[in-house]
């Protein structure tokens, strides 16, 4: 896993049960590594090495330093795994991406009408591109610099999602996705009266907007599941298998009792 900060990445606690489920002697640890460490590290690691998971503030590095990319981390312009080549190359995926549909389609919220993104940042950017997966055109972006959106717009774009951009107050939407820090969107708790949220931040849980929306029987999706979910895909394309879903699923919740996973 590698990324800054890295410690407190719960991606070691998911790869090391899905492996040890699989009877793989793999070892999958955090290395803490900044944008300009990424292309010198990739090109000191051997064969031996087979893939990474990256987190901020690599995930738009990744795309750029990788030699080939999926059309996912294409479509996106930002990627969170790097898989290693038989020919010594690097390849960029997005498991984001699959991560918030699988955690969407598993909490029954795949057909939904209006959709407010809050935030402009890489993950941001995997929303737009899963809204294009899940079938909608549309949506909007909420963010409090208007001109930090250009990457999420370009990103929309690739995908065929049209977006108005708006100022980070009260979302009127039918699914909220926040892609914010923990503690950036409480101001916004006793504003939302979603039907679905999916908010990103699995530490704490429940954070005061997901407590909101479920106070008025709206149905919250965490951050953990959608943790679950982009592991379970890193871990498929890491080692050409299925992914031992619950194993996984019951090692975070060990880890993290009350993330909703």
């Amino acid at each position: 896993m590698l990324g800054r900060p890295i410690a407190h990445s719960l991606s070691p606690v998911l790869h090391g049960a899905a492996y040890r489920a699989l009877d793989l002697d793999w070892m999958f640890s955090a290395i803490d590594v900044g944008v300009d460490e990424l292309g010198p590290l990739l090109d000191s690691r051997g064969p031996e090495w087979v893939g990474f998971a990256c987190t901020m503030p690599l995930k738009r590095a990744v795309v750029e330093v990788a030699g080939t990319a999926s059309d996912r981390a294409r479509a996106v312009g930002a990627g969170n795994t790097l898989l290693h080549r038989p020919d010594g190359s690097w390849a960029a995926d997005n498991t984001d991406v699959a991560g918030i549909v699988a955690a969407l389609r598993e909490c029954g919220v795949s057909a939904v009408g209006s959709v407010a993104v809050l935030g402009a940042g890489g993950t941001a950017q995997a929303a737009v591109v899963a809204l294009a997966e899940l079938g909608l055109t549309g949506c909007s972006v909420l963010v409090r610099d208007p001109a930090r959106t250009g990457e999420v717009l370009e990103a929309a774009s690739r995908a065929g999602v049209e977006v108005e951009v708006g100022a980070l107050h009260r979302p009127e939407a039918d699914l909220v996705i926040s892609t914010l820090p923990p503690g950036a969107a409480d101001s916004l708790a006793g504003q939302v009266a979603a039907d679905a949220l999916l908010d990103v931040v699995y530490a704490p849980w429940p954070t005061r907007l997901a407590a909101a929306v479920a106070a008025h029987g709206g149905v919250v999706v965490s951050g953990a599941l959608m943790l679950l979910h982009q592991a379970a895909e890193q871990v498929e394309l890491m080692t050409g298998r299925p992914a031992p879903v619950e194993a996984m699923r019951a090692a975070l919740r060990a880890k993290v009792p009350g993330c909703g996973a």
